[in-house]
């Protein structure tokens, strides 16, 4: 099978490369052209516009970083709207607003092409060894088409409901991780203050009701100080953005999730844009003057 994939970002790249492993042929394109040279290496086509990959590819697989960037490959001047054959699938694997996905959804099908949302979760060390959890949104035929392609890249691929609900249920998961990251930046940084040896009350708590995939992954990022970004705070900022426009546009308050939103404005306006999520932990360090890493 020919796809076509748009994005090669951070989780881009190594989801290119699952692919290509399962014996695809991938026609990729990134407005960044170093960003290709690494897959192409790995025996993908590196595309000149959009419209080159979909001369060629049965299904479009978008993984750009929010809803502008949706907007500009599918419906923008050169976009897919543009260029898709009729019976394309495009699957927008990005996290975005869902009220955009279906607005793209409806666009497209005035062209007869075909639309899902289908978000991921696990972030860069996922998306290197191909278990990232999907969350789909669209038809039911339409997703018997895309499952076995996705499977490449992740272990969990669920179709949640109608085009929307995927990104709808990543909101859900992205509060939960976010409010996750910042309970155990609070508890450590707490327990830091008060002499306790932070290396020792994870591995004390790590096994026990309070353990978790975020404490396991996160915690010994923040004790080494290494803030890598496998999800940069920037990317966490904008979906904690989406969830609480979505959640005003529903007339429903998120009150711990605004919360934990202001830690990270407050991270972003002093340059931690481009750090891991993790280093939502150096608020805590702020506001608690301590150092959690040891």
């Amino acid at each position: 099978m020919k796809i076509g994939f748009i994005g090669l970002g951070i989780m881009g790249r190594p989801m290119a490369k699952n692919l290509l492993k399962a014996g695809y042929e991938l026609y990729v394109y990134d407005i960044v052209p170093e960003n290709m040279r690494e897959i192409a290496a790995a025996g993908a086509k590196a595309c000149s516009s959009i419209k080159e990959t979909t001369d060629h590819a049965e299904i479009i697989l978008i993984m750009v970083p929010d809803s502008p960037q949706v907007e500009e490959v599918t419906l923008g001047a050169g976009g897919l709207f543009d260029h898709a054959k009729p019976g394309t699938l495009v699957v927008d694997m990005s996290s975005i607003a869902p009220l955009v996905s279906q607005k793209v959804g409806a666009a497209l099908a005035e062209k007869s092409i075909r639309f899902m949302d289908a978000p991921v979760s696990g972030g860069e060390p996922k998306a290197i060894d191909g278990t990232l959890s999907f969350m789909v949104g669209g038809m039911q035929e339409d997703f018997a088409q895309a499952e076995p392609v996705l499977k490449h890249m992740g272990a969990s691929v669920v179709l949640v409901g109608a085009l929307g609900s995927g990104n709808t249920t990543k909101l859900a998961n992205q509060i939960i991780v976010a409010l996750n990251i910042a309970a155990v930046s609070e508890a450590f940084a707490l327990a830091t203050k008060a002499g306790v040896d932070p290396r020792a009350v994870f591995d004390a708590i790590k096994g026990g009701l309070a353990g978790s995939t975020v404490m396991n992954a996160k915690v010994p990022m923040i004790l080494d100080g290494n803030f890598k970004p496998g999800f940069k705070i920037d990317l966490h900022s904008k979906d904690l953005t989406n969830a609480l426009d979505t959640a005003e546009n529903l007339g429903v308050p998120l009150l711990l999730t605004a919360q934990v939103f202001q830690a990270v404005q407050y991270l972003r306006g002093r340059g931690e844009g481009q750090s891991d999520h993790s280093a939502t932990a150096k608020f805590y360090e702020a506001l608690y003057d301590v150092e959690i890493r040891k």
